[in-house]
């Protein structure tokens, strides 16, 4: 995804949380020059071009989902779901994360030798500034939401569930299924609530930038705002 595609559906999301651009450009900038000068994210690849991609989230209906799991050819985790994967033995392609839950997990992985997609946002400076360094550079895959500069990639997407998911269509995954996806989770604060809000209206859009529905948006996808999305 190119960044004007991108530019105005995060400018609607910015004023719906009243989020601050700056922060965002700070955090980048701060990801970057973590980097070294010549860095360049060694994205995940597929071995043909018929890969089925689990974006796997961490809802509490994961461990129930995860025939979804077991049916992927390569499992992308959202967050934490990475760490309950791991915990029952199950391997991760590519864990997309924010760092604001386990920041330790991303070093080990990446030393370990799988990918991490770290984003950077105005809120998760200092995380970046202490566990970045820490990982295995050449697992990382840097993003932001704001303009991508330098090694700092921007594939579209908000929370760590639909970045996911942006992140497997860039690379060209045939078709996405999504376990652990709550999108009405009773447990989450308002704020979180919201943002499930978002990824609902991301991944509706993903669909139709796909031409591919979603089973997770079964049921759902009459309701869902699409004001600020590019959407004819």
């Amino acid at each position: 995804m190119e960044f004007d595609e991108w530019e105005p559906v995060y400018e609607a999301v910015l004023a719906d949380f009243g989020y601050d651009r700056t922060g965002d450009e700070r955090a980048r900038d701060v990801l970057a020059e973590l980097l070294p000068p010549d860095f360049e994210a060694a994205l995940p690849t597929f071995g043909s071009d018929s890969e089925t991609v689990a974006v796997a989230g961490a809802g509490p209906s994961l461990e129930a989902d995860l025939a979804l799991v077991d049916g992927a050819d390569a499992v992308f985790a959202a967050s934490t779901a990475a760490d309950r994967l791991l915990d029952r033995g199950i391997a991760v392609d590519c864990v997309v994360t924010d760092l604001d839950k386990h920041p330790e997990t991303i070093e080990a992985v990446t030393n370990g030798g799988t990918p991490a997609a770290v984003h950077a946002h105005g809120d998760n400076v200092d995380l970046i500034r202490e566990h970045v360094p820490e990982c295995d550079a050449d697992r990382l895959i840097p993003t932001t939401q704001a303009a991508p500069v330098g090694p700092v990639r921007n594939f579209g997407g908000f929370t760590d569930g639909d970045r996911a998911a942006f992140l497997a269509d860039h690379i060209g995954a045939d078709s996405l299924v999504f376990p652990g996806w709550d999108f009405d989770d009773p447990s989450v604060d308002s704020e979180k609530a919201r943002k499930l809000r978002w990824a609902e209206r991301l991944l509706y859009w993903l669909e139709h930038r796909r031409g591919e529905q979603f089973a997770v948006l079964d049921g759902r996808r009459s309701d869902v705002d699409v004001t600020g999305l590019p959407i004819e």
